[in-house]
């Protein structure tokens, strides 16, 4: 993931209450994480969640140890709740994806090993392309305190 946007990220909500971030998940937390779900974290979700914890990039961004107002549920418990209630529904093809967030209305998001987002609409099924990508995702949603330069 771009440094800047790290950096700018990092900025806003390290400057905070302490609310928008938690914990730096570790690497044993990350590699406990992937084992217990059979998945390989995405590089700029590890990048990310190795750096703020469970944090605000735009939506809740869930790891281990999340800020306050992210909840308390962590990227395994989100991801086995899934599985649990919505896996045989949604197919197999999402048992490699990992739930990072849900939209608040009890839609999951989830990442795949490639790092697009989806959101799983639980009332049909279906699901629908959200970002290509983490990097996507927060240059777009994140609410920047400073007024980021013209490309």
């Amino acid at each position: 993931m771009n440094q800047e946007l790290m950096d700018m990220i990092a900025f806003d909500i390290k400057t905070a209450d302490g609310d928008l971030h938690g914990l730096p998940a570790t690497d044993s937390e990350i590699e406990t994480a992937e084992q217990i779900l059979g998945v390989k974290f995405n590089a700029d979700y590890i990048q990310f969640i190795k750096a703020f914890g469970g944090a605000f990039g735009g939506i809740e961004i869930h790891a281990f140890n999340n800020g306050s107002l992210i909840g308390n549920a962590t990227v395994t418990e989100l991801t086995e709740r899934f599985r649990e209630n919505y896996l045989e529904n949604a197919g197999e093809r999402w048992r490699d994806a990992y739930v990072i967030s849900d939209d608040g209305a009890g839609n999951p998001v989830l990442m795949t090993a490639e790092g697009a987002l989806h959101l799983y609409l639980h009332e049909t099924g279906e699901t629908e392309l959200l970002y290509e990508s983490l990097d996507q995702l927060l240059n777009q949603t994140f609410p920047f305190s400073t007024p980021r330069p013209a490309k």
